[in-house]
């Protein structure tokens, strides 16, 4: 809970607010059921996938998303997404296949192993990692994918470093993929830990 509402509620309302189509993907009914409050759609899929990134190529296997190109995945702990971290994510998907962003990465969350670090030059993405110290851009949780990459990326081979970095990001470049990434500002809060979760509350609440 964050304040008042669950947080997959806080976060299908930021990305509502949009003015995107927007949709909640999970296994859970009770996670379906509190994302409901958002007036979001709802797609369940029992299926076990690895990650985020699986379950949303998963999902577009279904008729109810042939209307759509482009796909922007959002996770589920970030409650202060904002529009510009969406809109960057598709203008980048105009040069590269697969998109994300980042911003400054504070002082205080290099040493951090749940904050994701990134390499980049220019608008490439280079690499990701969690035990990075000392350097590297702050990558933030939401992606852009076209629909011909999102189909291939469940045949791709898993990489050794994806599993060690519980990255999943890293499975497009280890199998030749670009990145495109962009800068955003961000001053909210990504929940990571409980630890990050108290820091929400103390910004948004107190």
């Amino acid at each position: 809970m964050l304040g008042d509402k669950p947080m997959i509620q806080r976060v299908a309302e930021a990305c509502k607010a949009t003015g995107y189509d927007t949709y909640v993907l999970t296994d859970n009914k009770t996670i379906a059921q509190a994302a409901q409050a958002s007036g979001v759609g709802i797609y369940i899929d029992s299926h076990d996938y690895e990650n985020g990134t699986e379950r949303c190529a998963g999902a577009i296997a279904s008729r109810k998303f042939d209307e759509y190109d482009n796909f922007i995945n959002v996770q589920g702990d970030m409650p202060d997404v904002t529009k510009e971290m969406i809109d960057k994510c598709i203008f980048s998907l105009q040069h590269y296949n697969v998109s994300t962003v980042f911003t400054n990465m504070p002082e205080a969350k290099q040493d951090d192993p749940s904050s994701v670090k990134m390499i980049r030059a220019g608008d490439n993405a280079l690499w990701f990692g969690r035990g990075m110290t000392g350097y590297g851009e702050w990558h933030l949780g939401v992606y852009g994918y076209s629909k011909n990459a999102l189909q291939c990326y469940q045949d791709m081979p898993i990489p050794k470093e994806e599993r060690i970095e519980q990255l999943e990001q890293l499975r497009w470049l280890k199998n030749g993929w670009q990145i495109g990434c962009l800068s955003v500002q961000f001053n909210g809060t990504e929940i990571n830990t409980p630890e990050d979760a108290e820091e929400w509350h103390k910004k948004n609440l107190i």
